[in-house]
């Protein structure tokens, strides 16, 4: 008997992590070749953003044509920006949720809670769900803060990139009390951006078969976020989307070109496929 929980993961390729790339990604560079490139690689869809009128059309044959889910990510600085962006992802209409960054990084206490407690309520009376990005630069960067902020809005949905914290943090190693703290932002994960951060690097390659030592650390977490994920109580429509995000030069690690840092070490084409496969491993594994 199927488990109910087999076809509830949505492995998505971002579509930033698309820009640049070279070694075994080949040639995709108009629309329509990447979109192909995402679908024949196995993946179950593409987070990116709301497209422009002009091709708008095209995305929606293309998503259609490939059976793709389609998320997109917003940076509002206040409500009006969020309800502004959500106004063009209704009309774009195949929008399955909106990935946030609140671009507030110095925003505190109430008025934090504010702002958060009002983007949650836009979503919910759109009925498009809105994650909140764990991301340095934004109104989460501090995972401290962020734990607050759970404290007092406990319904509030997070994506969860743990690179952030770890390269903000210097996490070299993974103290019991770092550890405790990552662990309690977990039961809020509502999606997940697979990037693995060193300490130093918030983006470093897993090696071609996660030998890289930190590599375990972000596996476990995103396990357990998935673990957790499933324990709640779950509208049939629901799935857990795992964005494979890699993003390009200079957030990849570089040649430094005289400051120009353009040219990557590694083959991120090679290290998303490695991702997905792992990121669906690690969802079977929950399912025995």
């Amino acid at each position: 008997m199927l488990n109910k929980w087999q076809n509830k993961l949505l492995v998505e390729m971002s579509w930033w992590g698309m820009e640049g790339l070279a070694g075994t990604a080949g040639h995709a560079a108009t629309t329509e070749e990447k979109i192909k490139r995402i679908a024949e690689n196995g993946f179950d869809g593409i987070n990116a953003f709301v497209p422009s009128p002009d091709d708008s059309q095209l995305w929606k044959e293309k998503l259609e044509q490939y059976g793709l889910s389609f998320s997109v990510n917003a940076y509002p600085a206040s409500t009006a920006d969020m309800s502004a962006f959500m106004e063009k992802a209704i009309q774009f209409g195949s929008v399955d949720y909106i990935n946030v960054q609140v671009m507030k990084p110095f925003l505190t206490g109430d008025q934090a809670l504010e702002l958060l407690s009002g983007i949650d309520a836009l979503s919910r009376h759109a009925g498009i769900p809105i994650f909140i990005e764990t991301h340095r630069g934004t109104i989460t960067q501090d995972l401290i803060r962020t734990r607050q902020f759970l404290e007092a809005l406990p319904e509030l949905r997070l994506t969860i990139d743990y690179s952030h914290y770890v390269v903000a943090g210097e996490l070299h190693t993974i103290s019991a009390e770092a550890e405790e703290m990552l662990q309690s932002l977990l039961p809020h994960a509502a999606s997940i951006h697979t990037r693995i951060s060193n300490g130093e690097q918030v983006q470093i390659d897993p090696g071609e078969a996660g030998e890289h030592p930190m590599l375990p650390h972000f596996a476990r977490w995103w396990e357990g976020a998935m673990d957790q994920w499933r324990i709640a109580e779950r509208r049939e429509s629901e799935r857990f989307p795992v964005v494979i995000e890699l993003g390009p030069a200079p957030y990849a690690i570089t040649r430094d070109e005289a400051g120009a840092r353009r040219e990557e070490l590694g083959d991120r084409w090679s290290q998303a496929l490695y991702l997905k496969q792992l990121v669906r491993q690690l969802w079977q594994k929950g399912l025995q």
